[in-house]
């Protein structure tokens, strides 16, 4: 038998001594790690370094867009969500680490017990019990640690992803706003021009009357003011589905109510976007991915500590009596105590199974921190080279409304003077609406861009 005995203990630490050879700490993983050369800068050359707004919707000097974004934040059923997965995360964290921990346990109740006895009739009393456990698996490789660890970057994982949340519930409550601005001002540039066309309409009417023109021209002109008054219902129909979808954002009741009436802010000053290695350590998402990483990392490494023995202390005892005081008594107590060493020498894979797993899903994770990465690159360099041709843009607009209201007076002129034919004065007017509509359109677009650029470059609310 000591024979057996001593055999098993040798081939148990011939096993440990190679399997602690086989586990690895976790990789020290860099935020660089990103599959590709981070250049020194961005793509749009910028003159200057400036930092990055820490509340970038104050940037924009519109208080009303101020007190939507706090109503956002405070009421959002989403992000109350995320904030819900945080705390969900954090507990886990706690309960992966218990095990690092002795577990102690208790019960007391009360037995009644009848005995019968041939001849002697029967006799019954009442035992108390008071007992108690204790299990403890001492860490001594770290593998609970370890496991517990990886709990806590995910949890962190959760914390990055909540404030990513909270950025991008902000860029769409105000990209929403500036939405609901845009057509709110619309819907009064057609009002003008249905007023315009009404004008004109009548001016025709009456020239008709004293037969000066055909019927077909006032038959253009009532034509030209139904698609004016139809495309106003059109805007109306953007108004209020604009209104809905931002009280969703809002934690509100979809009713496509009003908000304060209000004129789009003008865009921020230039500002400029650091460098490419500052986003790594700042953008949530980017922080999200590689926190999961290095969760993966950690779980890939508790798992390989799995071939490893494990050293448990077990304890059990209380007391039994029939009499209650007598439970408070030490000298009644009857306990135990045992050491354990169990090493795992076949599993049938489950082990190994789990390290491989944990490893696929480590190269999964570093893989979609790269790809996250890419993406976060694009979308700024996007952002400031799509700002740069909406100004562009926008400079072009602005001069086309005004040559276009300039225009549309000289076309009624020459209309009353028999000048121009009725289809050049009506196509003025559409030019007319047609230049504002898209000026205006444009000009939200570089707001909207602008909120892009700060959701980019990973800023605060």
């Amino acid at each position: 038998m000591n024979a057996i005995v001593s055999i098993a203990i040798r081939v148990v630490f011939s096993v440990v001594l190679l399997n602690i050879g086989g586990c690895m700490t976790p990789p020290q993983r860099d935020v660089q790690e990103v599959g590709a050369v981070v250049p020194d800068h961005w793509g749009e050359t910028q003159s200057s370094l400036q930092s990055i707004p820490q509340q970038w919707v104050e940037e924009f000097g519109d208080w009303r867009l101020r007190a939507l974004v706090e109503a956002a934040l405070a009421n959002n059923y989403e992000l109350k969500a995320a904030a819900a997965r945080v705390d969900a995360a954090v507990a886990q964290a706690r309960i992966d680490g218990s095990g690092r921990w002795p577990q102690l346990f208790f019960s007391a109740d009360h037995q009644q017990v009848q005995i019968r006895e041939a001849g002697f009739g029967s006799s019954r009393f009442g035992v108390f019990e008071a007992l108690f456990g204790v299990s403890w698996e001492i860490d001594v490789w770290g593998r609970i640690r370890d496991f517990q660890q990886a709990a806590i970057w995910e949890a962190d994982a959760t914390q990055a992803d909540y404030y990513g949340a909270r950025l991008s519930l902000a860029a769409r409550v105000a990209q929403s706003y500036f939405e609901w601005v845009e057509a709110k001002l619309l819907a009064g540039v057609v009002e003008q021009s249905i007023k315009d066309r009404t004008t004109v309409a009548n001016l025709v009417r009456g020239r008709f009357q004293r037969g000066l023109v055909r019927g077909l021209d006032l038959r253009l002109a009532l034509t030209d003011l139904a698609n004016a008054q139809a495309e106003l219902k059109q805007v109306h129909n953007r108004i209020q589905s604009t209104a809905r979808r931002l009280e969703i954002l809002l934690g509100r009741y979809p009713q496509g109510g009003e908000f304060e009436t209000a004129t789009l802010p003008a865009l921020p000053g230039i500002m400029t976007a650091g460098v490419p290695a500052e986003l790594l350590e700042r953008r949530p998402d980017l922080i999200a991915a590689f926190n999961r990483l290095q969760a993966w990392d950690f779980r890939t490494t508790s798992a390989k500590k799995l071939r490893l023995p494990r050293i448990t202390l077990t304890a059990a005892g209380g007391t039994r009596s029939a009499d209650l005081t007598d439970l408070v008594d030490p000298r009644s107590a009857a306990w135990n105590v045992f050491a354990g060493l169990m090493q795992p020498l076949f599993t049938a894979g489950r082990i190994e199974g789990e390290i491989f797993r944990n490893q696929a899903r480590a190269d999964e994770a570093l893989n979609v921190y790269k790809n996250t990465a890419l993406n976060a690159f694009r979308e700024v360099e996007q952002a400031l080279a799509a700002e740069e041709w909406l100004r562009e843009q926008e400079t072009a607009l602005r001069k086309a409304v005004e040559q276009t209201e300039s225009s549309q007076k000289l076309a009624v002129y020459s209309y009353r003077n028999g000048l121009i034919q009725i289809l050049t004065l009506l196509d003025s007017y559409r030019s007319t609406l047609d230049a504002q509509s898209a000026h205006l359109s444009v000009t939200r677009q570089l707001l909207s861009n602008r909120i892009n650029l700060y959701l980019a470059l990973g800023g605060h609310v």
